[in-house]
């Protein structure tokens, strides 16, 4: 499972690149510049799996399931009481849906900083993962 989701957030990081090179976000679209953080996102995420060209749906669809992913590998570490594992797999976790929640900023704001933070959350992520594959 954790060289599964290494490889997962490697391929989502790629992906991510080549949106950020080759899609152009519309200044208006529906969850653009919410006044709530929250409602606007799920706006921005709806909106980008509908109406956004196909390479931003799939880096969204493979984002939510990495979030899933992600949040069964904490889950199943943690029932198995591997300490180091379990703690590289949770802060790991963390680590995704940060970069996730900068995704949908992104959406919102089209500021280039969270693109950046996605990138750098994500590359932390897969050290995470790394060190929890070694501790296992």
């Amino acid at each position: 499972m954790l060289l599964a989701t290494i490889l997962l957030i490697l391929v989502q990081a790629g992906l991510g690149m080549a949106v950020n090179l080759y899609v152009t976000i519309p200044a208006q679209h529906r969850g653009a510049h919410p006044s709530n953080f929250f409602s606007g996102s799920l706006s921005s995420v709806g909106w980008a799996l509908a109406h956004g060209p196909v390479a931003l749906a799939a880096h969204v669809s493979l984002g939510l399931a990495l979030i899933a992913l992600v949040t069964g590998v904490a889950v199943f570490s943690l029932r198995r009481r591997h300490g180091a594992a379990s703690t590289w797999s949770s802060l790991g976790g963390l680590f995704v849906i940060g970069a996730a929640f900068n995704g949908a900023s992104f959406l919102d704001f089209d500021n280039n900083i969270s693109s950046l933070i996605m990138a750098v959350l994500a590359f932390a992520a897969i050290g995470c993962y790394s060190a929890a594959l070694f501790a296992a």
